[in-house]
């Protein structure tokens, strides 16, 4: 029997560079998608799929992520006080339901999210756990971790989330050399972390979710550099293939890169037109730029 995931790591020690100046004093993390920042989307994914502890990886500047998810009294009274309660709600609503479901750990130099998974070793301890990168914003009917637990739970081992790419952009991703596909799962039989274009062995890209068994750490350990100088983890998660049962999932969902300005606009966009109480607004004004050409 597989064992239950539970916990699950952020990685949000990055320094935000391609979003300069807006990132200086700001975790990019905290930028908003309409009204909510990312790594609350990114919670509450989580916490659809049934994960219970949240383990934060941070870095220098990153004390308003740890605000963002605790209580914030004077705040809480006033919109009490002016009886706003569903925006009250809505602000308390990504808190952890029971003290110490939510854990920090600092990342104090940014070496790649192989070292940045490492540095969450010893608050995962030896169970699987998962992994979310909030710069992937991923908008389905069903969260994309959550198609990924139900997936673990009928094949076990490791597991990312996969999805097809233009060939001109596989030099930007970890890609997979696939095998066969039943459903919405196709076997990995080989991973390479951000291949030359002509040496891509198919154009399926790992997206930033990952359920990992603990033994990820072990390889980890090792602190080996790979592209970009840089600590990587799907060098170390291809060192396990074939020791566990290893699986990308095709996830139904439209993927946005919120590290790259355009995708992030792209996002607020999307997300916008999907609220009801701003979606004609939206429309209308989009259809007067169409107009103005």
């Amino acid at each position: 029997m597989t064992r239950k995931i539970r916990k699950v790591v952020f990685p949000v020690g990055g320094m935000g560079t391609r979003f300069l100046p807006a990132t200086k004093a700001m975790p990019k993390e905290m930028l908003p998608v309409v009204d909510k920042p990312l790594i609350q989307y990114a919670v509450e994914e989580a916490r659809e799929a049934g994960l219970e502890h949240l383990v934060f990886v941070t870095g220098r500047g990153k004390q308003a992520i740890e605000d963002h998810f605790d209580h914030s009294g004077e705040l809480e009274r006033l919109l009490a006080q002016k009886g706003k309660d569903d925006i009250l709600i809505s602000a308390t609503s990504m808190m952890a339901e029971k003290p110490g479901q939510i854990a920090y750990t600092r990342q104090q130099e940014p070496k790649g999210l192989g070292h940045a998974v490492w540095c969450a070793r010893n608050m995962v301890g030896n169970e699987p756990f998962a992994v979310v990168l909030a710069d992937d914003l991923i908008k389905g009917p069903t969260g994309c971790l959550k198609q990924m637990v139900d997936a673990y739970e009928k094949v076990g081992g490791n597991l990312i989330a996969a999805m097809d790419v233009p060939r001109e952009h596989t030099s930007r991703y970890g890609i997979l050399s696939p095998g066969a596909t039943r459903d919405n799962l196709v076997e990995v039989r080989g991973l390479v972390e951000k291949p030359k274009v002509e040496d891509a062995p198919s154009t399926q890209a790992v997206i930033g979710r990952y359920i990992l068994q603990p033994e990820i750490f072990s390889y980890l350990a090792n602190q080996e550099t790979g592209a970009g100088g840089e600590i990587q983890l799907t060098d170390a998660m291809a060192r396990m293939i074939g020791e566990v049962p290893f699986h990308g999932v095709l996830f139904d969902g439209h993927r946005y890169d919120c590290g790259d300005k355009f995708g992030f606009l792209q996002a607020n966009i999307a997300y916008a037109l999907d609220r009801p109480d701003m979606q004609d607004d939206v429309q209308n004004y989009l259809n007067d730029l169409a107009r103005q050409g």
